[in-house]
C-alpha cells in the first residue's frame, strides 16, 4: 500500500523513537527525507544519519540526540500536509518559540531552516516545525 505522507511518517518515527529512548531508528530513504535530516543535523537536533540497506530497499539510520537524559527534539510536527499545503514568503516565515525552534522550508534553493531562508530571502513550502 502506498504511503500518502512519507515525510510525516519519518517525523512520527523520530517522535516515537525519542519517546522510547532509542539510540537510533530506521526509516525508508528518499531525497526529501535526506535533505530534511541535513537541516536537523546542521541545527543540532540529531547526531547524524547514514544510508543503510533495509530489506532490499535503501533506508536511513537516524542517530537520535539526548541532552541530560531529555530528547533534543521536544516537539516535531508536520505543517504542510498532502491535503493542505502551506506556503510562506521569506518575510512571513513563522518564528517557533520566539526563535528557539526552527521551521523547515522547501525552497527553490533546497530544503532550508527558517533562518537560512530569511538570510537568502526565499520563501517556499513550510514542511515542519521543530523545537
Amino acid at each position: 500500500m502506498a504511503m500518502t505522507d512519507p515525510l510525516g511518517d519519518m517525523l512520527t518515527r523520530i517522535r516515537n523513537g525519542q519517546q522510547a529512548r532509542k539510540d537510533s531508528i530506521l526509516t525508508p530513504a528518499s531525497k526529501l527525507r535526506a535533505h530534511v535530516l541535513d537541516v536537523l543535523q546542521r541545527e543540532g537536533y540529531i547526531r547524524g544519519y547514514a544510508e543503510e540497506e533495509l530489506s532490499g530497499q535503501k533506508g536511513l539510520r537516524i542517530e537520535l540526540k539526548y541532552f541530560e537524559g531529555q530528547p533534543a527534539i521536544q516537539h516535531v510536527a508536520r505543517v504542510s500536509k498532502p491535503g493542505r499545503r502551506v506556503y510562506s514568503g521569506s518575510k512571513e516565515l513563522p518564528r517557533i518559540r520566539n526563535g528557539l525552534g526552527i521551521t523547515i522550508v522547501s525552497t527553490p534553493r533546497g530544503v532550508l531552516s527558517d533562518a537560512e531562508a530569511r538570510e537568502q530571502n526565499v520563501g517556499g513550502e513550510v514542511l515542519a516545525e521543530v523545537f
